[in-house]
């Protein structure tokens, strides 16, 4: 890692993670990730206690459409019709969040403020005329019982708190560095730093 670059315990947003619960809440790629789906990745936290975590990758565009995997849906998304690549596993599987203004939706299950989980085996016309997004997911991150809290003492992970817009950005490639020069201090720093660091 470069020089005055903070660590992910060192940047003051990981203290007591072992007991903090981070539904709701990013985990964005340190530098430490150098490579595959998680370099440089932003992961929406939808699930973590005891038992471990899931978790979506937020900024992973695919080359395929929403509407060639899940018909229907593709007319519903309301902005990318796109769709993202969530994590790693279970590859087969897809998962929705929306954009929600309300508290209750058809078909939507609250996350976090603004954000929910679509059930995608639902009618999409009428959840797409009542929320303001939909982004499509195959697979997801998920970390076994304990695993997350070692990567984030390991510095693999910043946790931050999360804009509801983040899952929904225009620029998805932009999401990593937009949500470092967002924080205070010496995380923003993060932000500028290089895709290769010798360059630095």
């Amino acid at each position: 890692m470069a020089r005055g670059i903070p660590t992910a315990t060192g940047a003051g947003h990981n203290g007591g993670v072992s007991a903090e619960r981070l539904t709701g809440q990013l985990l964005v790629a340190t530098p430490l990730i150098e490579e595959g789906i998680f370099h440089r990745a932003v992961i929406l936290v939808l699930h973590h206690d005891d038992e471990g975590a899931q978790g979506v990758v937020l900024n992973k565009p695919l080359l395929a459409e929403v509407e060639a995997v899940l018909p229907g849906w593709g007319r519903s998304t309301g902005g990318s019709s796109t769709l993202f690549q969530g994590g790693p596993v279970q590859l087969d599987s897809a998962l929705g969040l929306a954009r929600i203004s309300v508290t209750r939706v058809p078909g939507v299950r609250p996350i976090v403020d603004g954000v929910g989980v679509v059930d995608l085996d639902a009618d999409p016309a009428p959840i797409g005329r009542r929320v303001g997004a939909v982004r499509i997911f195959v697979g997801y991150a998920g970390w076994s019982a304990g695993q997350l809290e070692g990567e984030l003492r390991t510095g693999s992970w910043y946790a931050v708190d999360a804009d509801p817009w983040d899952v929904f950005s225009y620029e998805p490639e932009r999401l990593w560095a937009d949500v470092l020069r967002r924080q205070r201090g010496p995380l923003s720093w993060v932000a500028f730093l290089p895709e290769d660091p010798s360059v630095n």
